[in-house]
């Protein structure tokens, strides 16, 4: 079973950039696929980045692409989502999540969840 634990988040300007982090424990991390998911209240989660454990390949919701970048150490066991250019729409709690199969990017198809980081974007 995995562990997952975001980290990084906080207030930004508009514009400005922040790295999060996601450690992951308990063995196995180079066997699942890795997405970020953004909740914001009375929207539910909303899907951004993911890569996959099996050739690396990624997949991005076009309100994030060209402007967030998602990656991952397997041998930290820890995945990335570097953020720039952010916007006062990106502002929400930020959740990784592990799954076995390939980039998927639907919510029910992850098994494992961390508790997520706040990101308020604001001047």
């Amino acid at each position: 079973q995995v562990q997952l634990v975001e980290s990084g988040g906080g207030l930004v300007q508009p514009g400005g950039s922040l790295r999060l982090s996601c450690a992951a424990s308990g063995g196995g991390f180079s066997l699942y696929t890795i997405a970020w998911f953004r909740q914001v209240t009375g929207k539910g989660q909303e899907f951004l980045a993911t890569k996959s454990y099996r050739d690396g390949r990624t997949r991005y919701a076009d309100s994030v692409r060209g402007r967030f970048t998602i990656s991952r150490d397997n041998v930290n066991n820890t995945s990335y989502l570097d953020m720039n250019g952010l916007k006062a729409e990106d502002t929400g709690v930020y959740v990784c999540a592990a799954s076995g199969r390939s980039r998927p990017t639907h919510p029910s198809e992850y098994d494992y969840w961390g508790q997520g980081t706040q990101v308020t974007v604001s001047s």
